[in-house]
């Protein structure tokens, strides 16, 4: 086909003309409109809290050990008594209830009286077992907060990022165009045709991967907010703070969730040292007993009281008692010991994140606008005539190659302020939303 000079030209500004919006809507890849229905990241959060189970399972268990802190306080079931006693079983008087005088029908009540300090150590181990069961619960809302919040964050940054490949896919067709336009002028090869749509089929290739990312992310979310994943996501949340100071570092790691299980543990672990020290001191009992015996003979009562006997203290008691000293010495030195864990790991993140952040503010500010300049220049230099259609394409590939990598950087960012923001399970209320994306990672 025959190309006049005017029509050439023609066709090359408006190619420089659509590369051009390319550059100026790359500007900021991220950014995003507020949509009609949109799933924020703190709806997501608060429907994940509601819809689990967990919680109402952990719930359920703190209410069971209330209800036997409350049981464990009272005295024993007193125990009713019948019985024969003496019966005959040979000579004329045999199973005769009323003919031998020491044969009698009785019936009785015994009750175990558990001294009080006793009733109430067992009374507070019960209760906290149920504090242990609340600091479980905070567990578990701090891990489906962050969980999800993860789950949100990845499913977004994964979609930015396919909307660049996307927006790549596009630009390299318009390489196929320049290329088969120019070899059919004269002006090109045909190796250059058929690199300009392996190029195309290699993105394709990638915008399937990216396909796969955004799937996988979507049912992260789902698993923890259910349906509720198929909705878009709206704008970022503000992340300008990770949540965690270094300065004040001891005691966010002193109310961690984890910590906080450990320490209530700890406090169950005391209980048993104080219901082992009640133990002793024996417990008595009393019995009261009314016999009939037969009408020619008189009824009586008994009385009877009985106290176990601790012969061997030294073998038993104080041996339990040892035993539950030990366990309170390993739920502390477990609780020292994960303290150091958790301030080394939180720690780790912290400075993480700030590097991360540091690295951001270099791509906004120096990464990005060189390649968005390299384009621009190369743009300028095929406007001339000095510069080729190649050099403009490279150079956009480029700039679009930043942006992954800013995306990739500011989602890895992204994560670890999940994680720093919802290491307590109060994470911090209302999340607020950026008034701009560009302004958060």
């Amino acid at each position: 086909m025959f190309h006049t000079p005017d029509r050439v030209a023609h066709g090359k500004a408006c190619l420089c003309a659509l590369l051009l919006s390319f550059v100026v809507s790359s500007g900021d890849v991220s950014a995003q409109l507020p949509l009609t229905g949109s799933l924020s990241l703190e709806s997501a959060l608060k429907l994940a809290q509601t819809r689990s189970s967990l919680l109402i399972a952990q719930d359920s268990a703190a209410t069971a050990s209330r209800e036997m802190a409350a049981s464990a306080g009272q005295l024993p079931d007193p125990t009713l008594k019948l019985g024969i006693n003496n019966l005959p079983v040979t000579s004329s008087d045999r199973l005769s209830l009323s003919r031998d005088f020491m044969t009698m029908r009785s019936i009785g009540v015994m009750q175990e009286f558990t001294r009080s300090d006793k009733r109430a150590a067992r009374s507070v181990r019960f209760e906290s077992e149920a504090q242990v069961a609340y600091a479980t619960q905070n567990v578990t809302i701090a891990i489906l907060r962050r969980e999800t919040a993860m789950a949100w964050l990845e499913r977004y940054y994964n979609e930015r990022m396919r909307e660049v490949l996307i927006q790549q896919r596009d630009e390299a067709k318009l390489q196929i165009e320049a290329a088969d336009t120019a070899y059919r002028t004269g002006k090109g090869s045909q190796a250059d045709v058929f690199a300009a749509r392996s190029s195309v089929a290699q993105i394709e290739d990638r915008i399937a991967q990216a396909d796969r990312q955004v799937l996988s992310a979507n049912t992260k979310l789902a698993r923890w907010i259910g349906e509720a994943a198929t909705q878009p996501l709206d704008r970022l949340p503000a992340m300008d703070k990770s949540g965690v100071e270094l300065t004040q570092l001891d005691t966010v790691v002193a109310h961690h969730p984890q910590i906080t299980v450990l320490k209530r543990q700890e406090d169950v672990a005391l209980a048993d040292v104080a219901i082992a020290q009640t133990n002793k001191q024996a417990d008595w009992s009393a019995e009261l007993m009314f016999s009939q015996r037969g009408s020619a003979f008189s009824n009586m009562i008994s009385i009877n009281v009985s106290v176990p006997l601790q012969w061997d203290q030294k073998n038993r008691q104080d041996r339990e008692l040892a035993a539950k000293l030990a366990m309170v010495e390993q739920a502390r030195a477990q609780t020292e010991e994960m303290t150091r864990e958790h301030a080394a790991e939180i720690r780790g993140m912290v400075i993480e994140w700030q590097s991360n952040r540091e690295r951001l503010t270099r791509h906004d500010t120096s990464l990005i606008p060189l390649a968005n300049e390299r384009t621009r220049a190369a743009l300028a230099a095929y406007r001339g005539g000095a510069g080729s259609l190649t050099m403009v394409l490279d150079a956009r590939r480029g700039e679009i190659d930043a942006s992954l990598e800013r995306l990739r950087l500011a989602m890895d960012t992204a994560r670890l302020w999940a994680q720093l923001n919802y290491l307590n399970p109060e994470g911090h209320g209302d999340v607020p939303v950026a008034a701009t994306v560009r302004s958060t990672p």
